[in-house]
């Protein structure tokens, strides 16, 4: 299994990220990318990453585009020549929380596709609360020999045939497909299947059901495969091998 979107440089981890990675792998974990959110961000991303040998992306979410770098395309190549960035992002529209003016958002997500079409890296999307103006920016950038996974993605089964259909994207599932109320996505997930799907945990945010209210971790991706595997009536061994060789893919690794 493939935790495809954690944060394993966030704060929360300061005191036990040692023993959270080796919960990981004790639970059947083989690999994990670890997200950027802004500058600062992707760069411990990538300090993390080489520590404990893992994966990372570098990114300016939509809550920070406000605070993108002038010259977002030099600053990314003074990072992107470390092994262990495999992807852009994450990247995107938020318009739920609307932390940064929507135009600089919609600026800075372009500047981020334009420099990944350009430097053949797959994108991590973020996509909160805007989906029509996502799409629409994603016709005018994101090229057919491009790729990419909308992560966390939550929505209904035509956005989920949309993304995956139209632009080839991977929808990364994780622990709110497990919440009492998603049915929505659960029927989003037979709508594509198995093969249009990566893990993941966002954690530390976002715990799956049996783990709600604590931390969340690499190690709980396993409750969000059980339920993909019950949502999908497939065996939990195919699940992990499926969605890790997506992953894999996706992000050339």
């Amino acid at each position: 299994m493939i935790d495809t979107h954690c944060h394993l440089q966030d704060k929360q981890f300061e005191g036990d990220r040692e023993q959270t990675i080796a919960r990981a792998y004790d639970a059947g974990v083989t690999g994990m990318l670890t997200v950027g959110c802004d500058y600062a961000d992707s760069r411990r991303a990538i300090e993390i990453a080489k520590r404990f040998k893992l994966h990372a992306s570098i990114g300016i979410h939509p809550h920070e585009a406000k605070d993108a770098p002038a010259d977002l395309p030099r600053a990314f190549d003074a990072l992107l020549g470390d092994a262990q960035v495999v992807a852009i992002g994450e990247t995107g529209l938020d318009y739920y929380y609307d932390h940064s003016p929507r135009d600089v958002q919609a600026q800075v997500l372009r500047e981020q596709l334009r420099f990944a079409r350009e430097r053949a890296k797959p994108v991590i999307f973020h996509q909160r609360d805007a989906f029509d103006d996502f799409a629409a920016i994603l016709r005018e950038e994101f090229s057919p020999e491009m790729r990419g996974v909308v992560h966390c993605f939550t929505g209904n089964s035509e956005q989920a045939r949309l993304l995956t259909g139209e632009f080839g994207l991977l929808l990364g599932i994780g622990g709110v497909v497990t919440f009492a109320n998603a049915q929505p996505l659960r029927e989003a997930v037979r709508a594509v299947g198995i093969h249009a799907i990566v893990l993941e945990t966002d954690c530390p945010y976002l715990a799956p059901v049996p783990m709600r209210g604590r931390r969340n971790e690499p190690a709980f991706v396993t409750h969000v495969a059980a339920k993909l595997a019950e949502v999908l009536e497939l065996g939990v061994e195919e699940i992990a091998a499926v969605t890790g060789g997506n992953a894999y893919e996706l992000f050339g690794i």
